[in-house]
């Protein structure tokens, strides 16, 4: 795991999130998807940093890299 992104069970329930912040990388990616550009989260959360956003979506890419998406069709 990255530097900048940890994981405690004492906060957030132990979601992974930024150091020294209690903003959580699924809340950043959330707030991506939702359309928001990074320089609109970081103005909205000025404790995160250029850095550490940037280690929430390395974060997020490195634990989906190895799952893989079935689509099964099964007939009744």
């Amino acid at each position: 795991m990255s530097d900048w992104i940890v994981s405690d069970p004492e906060t957030l329930g132990g979601k992974p999130r930024i150091r020294g912040t209690r903003i959580s990388v699924e809340h950043l990616l959330e707030l991506v998807a939702s359309g928001a550009t990074r320089d609109e989260v970081l103005r909205a959360h000025p404790q995160v940093t250029v850095e550490g956003f940037q280690a929430a979506l390395v974060f997020a890419s490195l634990a989906v890299r190895e799952q893989a998406v079935w689509d099964l069709k099964i007939s009744a």
